[in-house]
This record gives C-alpha cells, structure tokens and sequence, in this order.
C-alpha cells in the first residue's frame, strides 16, 4: 500500500473544486453505504457512499468498471483504496473509480489507519459524558433522575459511542452523546422563557428520547439499521427502555405516560417516524429542540467540511438548500 501522504483525504478532493477535473487520485476509505441498482437499459450498476473521518461523497460504479465486482466483494463496511478521476455531477462531487482494493484483515489492525477513517465528534467525549452526568443529578424529581439513571445504567457504554444517524444528523462516533447533551445545553438555556413547561419532565425526555438508537443502529465503522431497527425503529424502542426503567422505579403512572410521550412523538411528524403528535407542552418543547440541534448539527458539520475556497457547501440531506459557508464580513 501506498504510504499515506500520497493518498488523498475527501476533505482534500472537496477542496480542489471544479477545475481539477479529470484529475487522477488514490484515497483510503470506508464503503458507507452500497446500493444495487439497474439502469435503463438494463445493466446494473451501484451507487456508493464513500467516506473518511473529514467527510464523505457519493459515486457510480458502473458493471464494466474493474472496481465493480471488488466494491461487490466488498460490501458495506469494507476498507477500500480506491483509484480514480476528480469529477463533479450537478455540483456535487462525484468521483470516476477505475479501480478498488479491499484492504484485509492484517492491515485493518494497524489502529491509526482506522482513525484516518472514521469520523468523532469535535468535542471530546469523555468531557462530554461528564457534562451529560451532571444533567441526569440535576434533575430534581427522585423518580424521574432515578428512571434516567436506571436507562443509562443499562445502556451508557453502547451511549457514549453511538451515532445519532446514518446519514442526517450527527451521523458519526460519540454523535448521539453529542446531539443529546447540546440539547440538553439548549433546554437549560430554554426553560426560563417557558414555566408552562415541567423543567424535570422535559429534560428527562431529552435525556432519554433517543435512547433506541443504540439498538436501531449497528457496525463499528459502516453504520446500518438493525433487525429490530428496521422493524421497530427508535422511537418505540426508546419508549420500551423508558417505560421498562419507569415501571422498575414505580415512577408515577401519569409522569411514566407523559414521559413516553415525549419519546413517542419527538420526531415531530408520523412522516418523519414519529408515533404520535406532540400533545403536552413538554412534548412540544421537546420535539422542537430536538429539530433545531439536528438542523444545526448538519450546518456545523457542514461548516467543518467546507474547503476555504468553497462558497456553499453541498446540498445537504436534512436541508432545503446548500448552505452557505464564507464568513460573514466583518
């Protein structure tokens, strides 16, 4: 294998722009996300996901390519040198692979190629736990801190390092620590504008509403929906965590409901996988800052990606329209 510095990072084939076009590349990177698929005529062909720890982008393998049957082999999750041309489609990069390598199972171990490719938070996790510990002990109702408690008693390990997607928001190692306590942060800051709003219901809800994503999620590097995942999703499988933790505490049947439903409909709309609309004011509270960290999350990861000569970033998944990253002028 090449050594590193002759293999480009997707930061630094984001940053060449436009006008590298056709120009020739090798990079080391994680398959994300592989999806068959059959074109017009017929021939099947694959679009693939490909990333590393600054950012990832989509591209086509066609049938006749010499990387079709390696990707194939591959599949999701594998470690892949890849060989190809810059190109950009409809803004957007969009690699020409001419050729694909697996890595194997020797050269995965060596441990700082694994940190080349897999994307953290920016803030350090550790501190991060630790902060969000402090909002669990603040949480001044006895049955309500002890509900939370026993949920992360059983799940904080998994917790700590989960991503809050695959592809939205959040969508990388310790995201899910990081989405939750920064919405923590914004309901602490939040509350005194709202006293209709039970402060101790509300920030356990947002301690627990995500919860059942570290069962809906599974993979080290490739991230993809489980079995229960799929057919379940998180919001119910928070829900069961939550009213299982509730029912262990003898927490209030009334607060035990209103924190379910919290869970049950923080996704906002049953298109977007919630059970059920918002019908409390801590449910409402709730869901709303659970839309705005997501939003925002996607506009800093953005804003991390972005090259310094890019105006507007990519159009993002979670978003309307590209975003765009120049600072404003002083």
């Amino acid at each position: 294998m090449p050594d590193s510095p002759m293999l480009s990072t997707v930061r630094d084939l984001k940053t060449s722009g436009t006008e590298a076009n056709g120009r020739p590349f090798a990079s080391l990177l994680l398959v994300k996300k592989l999806t068959s698929k059959t074109a017009s005529n017929g021939n099947p062909f694959y679009s693939v996901d490909l990333g590393d720890r600054t950012g990832s982008f989509g591209c086509t393998i066609f049938s006749d390519s010499p990387a079709f049957d390696i990707i194939k082999t591959g599949g999701e999750g594998a470690v892949v040198r890849i060989e190809g041309k810059i190109d950009y489609y409809q803004g957007r990069l969009s690699p020409k692979i001419a050729r694909a390598d697996v890595l194997s199972e020797e050269q995965l171990n060596d441990s700082s190629l694994l940190e080349t490719l897999v994307e953290v938070a920016p803030e350090n996790p550790v501190t991060l736990w630790a902060e969000f510990e402090t909002f669990i002990e603040a949480i001044g109702h006895a049955d309500l801190r002890a509900t939370v408690r026993a949920v992360f008693d059983d799940i904080g390990a998994n917790f700590q390092c989960a991503p809050a997607a695959v592809a939205m928001h959040h969508a990388y190692r310790h995201g899910l620590l990081e989405h939750t306590t920064h919405m923590a942060r914004a309901c602490r800051a939040l509350l005194p504008l709202y006293p209709e709003v039970h402060a101790d219901l509300a920030m356990a809800g947002i301690l627990l509403h995500d919860t059942g994503k570290v069962i809906e999620y599974e993979g080290t590097l490739a991230i993809k929906r489980s079995r229960r995942g799929i057919l379940q999703g998180h919001v119910v499988l928070g829900y069961q965590l939550a009213r299982k933790a509730g029912m262990k505490t003898k927490l209030a049947p009334d607060l035990l409901e209103r924190l379910e439903h919290i869970i049950l409909s923080h996704q906002g709309e049953p298109e977007w996988g919630a059970a059920v609309y918002a019908a409390t004011p801590e449910a409402v509270f709730v869901s709303m800052i659970d839309n705005l960290d997501a939003k925002m999350g996607m506009v800093q990861r953005a804003l991390r990606q972005a090259g310094e000569t890019d105006e507007f970033s990519e159009r993002l998944p979670g978003l309307s329209s590209p975003l765009l990253t120049k600072k404003p002028l002083a």
